[in-house]
């Protein structure tokens, strides 16, 4: 394989529903970092039907050109059709970088890619950099989230990585900025798609915000102890505005949380505005998903614990006692 034939940085966009995903945002600001290291254009994979017109929006957060891929086969996400469609791309063009986002469908996506490319594919990274002879630095957690393995790809092209939403930042939106969009029309392979096929549709309205979206969040671990005393972090979260209920992984082991408000390492990352750790010790796997929080407020019983390293304000004390005061002084402030 020649490497030096390709170039640039791509960004796979990610869209639900003709909804464009916040992570494929994230990746765009990211890659705009890399591009300007390397000296190239950051090129938007855009797949989907009906979303053509969401294309130039993207130049406002980072990409200088749009590869827009609009077909009925895309309608809904399969693993074949997307497959099929983002292959074409990337042989045809070339990326030196391919950055997906590790949803769930990032997951299913990216090794299917990596596979048929024969190249690479470095997961769940948290750090992305470009070294000095111009090698994808990527970073991400291994054993056990004990230490963290910077992995390059120096063979084969594209590098490829997919990465946690809420772990790297959005660029400024620019609405100045302009590009190109260019309509990529790709002959689909129909015998392999009809193979799986959407039979049906269930759509779950919970009611409740991602994590990884949410301004501030009250998250609970072992020390909150069962599902009543969750109830006193609903009632904070309750008086705070824009606040989700968050928890560590003991929580949701425990049956009391769902896997979907878990924070860390096997969960989700966050970046909140405020981040409360109640009753959360600081193991280094749940560290991974918050550290990065803007303001970390904590209250454990043990003084020692690792959480206190991390958090711009400590309370030592019974969380369960402490929550209830906290929520009724905010109360009694929001009255005034």
């Amino acid at each position: 394989m020649d490497i030096t034939q390709y170039k640039d940085v791509y960004v796979y966009i990610e869209q639900r529903g003709s909804r464009v995903q916040s992570v494929a945002l994230e990746l765009l600001g990211k890659a705009r970092e890399l591009a300007d290291t390397l000296g190239e254009k950051v090129v938007a994979v855009f797949p989907g039907y009906h979303i053509s017109d969401q294309a130039t929006n993207l130049f406002s957060w980072g990409a200088d050109k749009v590869l827009c891929i609009d077909a009925p086969e895309l309608e809904n996400y399969l693993t074949e059709p997307y497959a099929q469609a983002v292959f074409k791309v990337i042989t045809t063009y070339k990326p030196s970088v391919f950055l997906i986002g590790a949803t769930t469908i990032g997951r299913d996506l990216g090794p299917r890619l990596s596979a048929r490319l024969e190249t690479g594919l470095t997961a769940d990274c948290t750090k992305l950099d470009i070294s000095e002879d111009k090698q994808l630095l990527m970073t991400r957690p291994a054993f056990g989230g004990n230490l963290m393995a910077t992995i390059m790809c120096t063979q084969r092209r594209p590098q490829m990585s997919t990465v946690r939403p809420g772990v790297m930042k959005k660029m400024i939106k620019d609405q100045t900025r302009k590009g190109e969009v260019e309509f990529v029309d790709i002959q689909f392979d129909n015998k392999k798609i009809e193979r799986v096929c959407l039979v049906e549709t269930h759509k779950i309205d919970k009611g409740l915000k991602d994590i990884s979206e949410a301004r501030i969040l009250v998250s609970g671990g072992r020390g909150i102890g069962n599902k009543e005393n969750f109830e006193k972090l609903q009632s904070l979260a309750a008086v705070l505005n824009n606040a989700e209920v968050s928890s560590s992984r003991a929580m949701v082991d425990a049956g009391v949380m769902t896997h979907d408000r878990q924070v860390g390492q096997t969960g989700k990352t966050v970046r909140p505005d405020v981040y409360f750790a109640l009753g959360i010790s600081g193991a280094i796997q749940h560290l991974a998903g918050m550290e990065e929080s803007e303001f970390i407020i904590a209250v454990n019983k043990d003084k020692y614990a690792p959480i206190f390293q991390v958090a711009d304000l400590g309370i030592v004390g019974d969380a369960n006692k402490i929550v209830p005061l906290l929520t009724e002084r905010l109360e009694n402030e929001l009255k005034k």
